[in-house]
């Protein structure tokens, strides 16, 4: 090989795209350049002799120094979070640049830019999460934003920044002229807001009440909802984090009649059940997300879901708030669920659970678990050169030790959430060294990525094309 290496990997068993490989892999110039075969030099060498090497996680999903849709500021900065985020594993993240009610769609990305240029320490993208399409040159700025590689939106069908039927066909529509996916959080909010008022109406606010106060039904037929219109339009959908079997059967409905639809789920949802909630005072504010953990049924649809190809991968929707007045409490210590803010810390551990469970447990081996943490996410978000193994991708690599093994303590996460959601739980299989684009971010727990270095990926075309191959589909 005449090219100069300048890290090798040796002896590994290298998790690509077409199977297990055993042998080296080598690195030059920030690239992948071989897998399997012998090298004799290199500028630096590791070896990876009874390990996994695998893709660097690609995590499309996570909300990193945003507002939440209830006004609150969540946790994490781009630096604390993409620190957290590189060492359970994560080397790409897509975020979100969410947009203020009144702003502009040109500030809201400039703003969310300059956040992740001054801490990202991973490669990153940006959902644009879309909430006033009455602002001046919406249009115009969203087809803009989507041509020079911003290929993803996002929208709510809930709370007080959803978009109502009328304003989702119309950006369903710019989204298809454009050339971007629609990623949404369907839960039809009518449902919510019934359930929640009975509730709030008997005095029953406690964290456990949150789960009834999202019932399995918001989540169907929203669902079932934005499948239709993906359908009508022909435009290319990604529905975010299910969590009921029922959600996941519209998804595969769908998509046997040839609706362009994709979905996600989580691991709180394949790990966790609504019982999590269930905790003295306001303990269980901790868990307490939306759409909520569910029953031990949903969990089994949903890992058949998996491996069926419904759903297509697992995120994290890392949503991060602190345990106190700055976060979970800030409607103070008596604070009922309504006023809690939805969501929990995940960009750190989502793929030790994950392998544990994919790899160790054998719920589907190495390829399947490197398929769903990022091979599906970097293919669908058309990340070109990220989520595999293979000669001229980025050279994003984790190295696991599958025999090792890490009981979660209380506050051991590198985030600046203050707890673990996974305290106490065993996992077996530990990311030991990763690498971001042929330098070592991570090793043996020690980090060593400096703020700003990660790097904003452009995705420079839509991956997931709508299914019919006229421009548009005709509509009766």
């Amino acid at each position: 090989m005449s090219q100069d290496i300048d890290l090798v990997i040796h002896d590994g068993q290298v998790v690509t795209p077409k199977g297990i490989v055993e042998g080296d892999l080598a690195i030059a110039d920030g690239r992948i350049i071989s897998t399997g075969h012998p090298i004799s030099q290199a500028k630096a060498q590791i070896s990876a002799k009874g390990k996994l090497v695998m893709p660097g996680g690609v995590d499309p999903h996570a909300h990193i120094e945003q507002m939440s849709g209830m006004g609150q500021w969540n946790a994490d900065t781009f630096e604390t979070a993409t620190k957290s985020a590189a060492m359970g594993g994560t080397t790409s993240v897509i975020s979100f640049a969410a947009q203020n009610n009144g702003q502009s769609l040109i500030d809201t990305v400039a703003n969310y830019s300059a956040r992740a240029m001054r801490g990202a320490m991973i490669d990153y993208a940006f959902h644009i999460t879309l909430t006033d399409i009455t602002v001046p040159s919406f249009e115009r700025d969203l087809a803009a934003l989507i041509a020079v590689g911003h290929r993803s939106l996002k929208v709510f069908t809930t709370y007080n920044i959803q978009l109502d039927d009328a304003a989702l066909l119309k950006v369903f529509q710019c989204a298809r002229d454009a050339g971007a996916l629609m990623c949404v959080h369907a839960e039809n909010d009518a449902i919510i807001t019934q359930a929640k008022e009975k509730l709030i109406g008997a005095g029953r606010t406690a964290p456990r009440d949150h789960a009834t106060s999202r019932p399995r039904m918001a989540e169907i037929e929203a669902v079932e909802r934005m499948c239709r219109f993906a359908e009508y339009l022909d435009q290319p959908v990604m529905l975010f984090h299910i969590s009921t079997r029922e959600g996941a059967a519209a998804v595969r409905a769908a998509q046997e009649r040839g609706a362009p639809v994709w979905a996600e789920t989580c691991p709180h949802y394949l790990f966790m059940t609504e019982d999590v909630l269930d905790r003295s005072g306001l303990e269980g504010a901790k868990w307490m997300c939306s759409p909520p953990q569910r029953q031990p049924a949903d969990q089994e649809a949903l890992w058949q879901a998996l491996h069926q190809g419904t759903l297509s991968l697992v995120s994290s929707d890392h949503a991060p708030y602190r345990y106190d007045e700055t976060g979970k409490l800030a409607a103070g210590p008596k604070a009922g669920f309504h006023q809690i803010a939805n969501g929990l810390p995940g960009l750190e551990t989502r793929l030790p659970l994950m392998f544990n469970e994919m790899v160790t447990k054998g719920r589907g081996g190495p390829e399947a678990f490197a398929e769903v943490t990022s091979h599906a996410a970097a293919r669908l978000y058309g990340l070109e050169r990220k989520g595999g193994i293979a000669e001229g991708m980025d050279a994003d690599i984790v190295i696991w030790n599958p025999d090792k093994t890490v009981t979660y303590g209380t506050q051991d996460l590198h985030d600046n959430v203050g707890y673990n959601p996974w305290e106490s739980t065993t996992v077996t299989g530990w990311p030991e060294h990763v690498i971001l684009r042929g330098t070592t971010l991570m090793h043996d727990g020690k980090f060593f990525g400096t703020p700003g270095s990660g790097q904003w990926l452009d995705r420079t075309q839509l991956a997931t094309k709508p299914i019919h191959s006229s421009k548009q589909k005709v509509l009766t």
